[in-house]
């Protein structure tokens, strides 16, 4: 199958892109094709929705992203939690992808897409601080959201990359249940579209 998997926080070190390049490793290493994009290599622009010269559609990776949300079989979010809410970078990247651009017959990315989220966290007690997020995709694109997720703090990490024990046990689950959701969701011969 075909998975993309992107780290969407702009911390040069970020432990939710570690999350993220652990799980890609994982899916690879299980014989699926990986598209894996990073904000901070890859950035998009702040969405204004202009649709023409100069508008956010005109950035040369919004395409990219658009494309490797569209056509994967499963999506994984890595995300930082901030103010009991995820960063910015999860924000623009759904606000661009799943906007339509009629100039260039895009339509919303995000429709149907498997989502499984990667979270870091600073304090334990933000466990579900992505809760409001993933509503929104489901309800806005028909999202269907994994609820085997991963949420880690610093305390879970034994070194920069290198998980603890529970966390490279609860990651190594959550991307084989992401896989098994995915697979079950192959296929479906309908599409759904903006409702209301």
């Amino acid at each position: 199958m075909k998975f993309t998997v992107i780290a969407t926080s702009l911390d040069p070190e970020s432990r939710s892109a570690w999350m993220c390049a652990l799980a890609a490793r994982q899916l690879t290493a299980q014989g699926h094709e990986v598209t894996f994009l990073d904000l901070r290599r890859d950035p998009l622009p702040p969405f204004d929705n202009v649709q023409g010269p100069g508008g956010c559609y005109e950035h040369p990776n919004a395409g990219l992203y658009h494309r490797a949300v569209q056509e994967a079989d499963g999506v994984l979010l890595g995300v930082p939690v901030y103010n009991w809410g995820l960063g910015s970078g999860a924000r623009a990247l759904v606000e661009l992808t799943g906007s339509s651009d009629e100039l260039r017959g895009l339509h919303g990315a995000w429709f149907d897409q498997p989502v499984t989220f990667l979270v870091s966290g600073g304090l334990d007690h933000g466990y579900l601080s992505h809760g409001a997020f993933a509503f929104g995709l489901m309800v806005d694109f028909r999202c269907v959201v994994n609820p085997h997720f991963v949420y880690a703090t610093s305390a879970h990490w034994d070194a920069p990359e290198v998980p603890g024990e529970w966390l490279a046990g609860r990651l190594e689950r959550t991307v084989n249940r992401a896989t098994d959701l995915s697979a079950r969701l192959k296929g479906r011969d309908y599409r759904s579209v903006w409702e209301i």
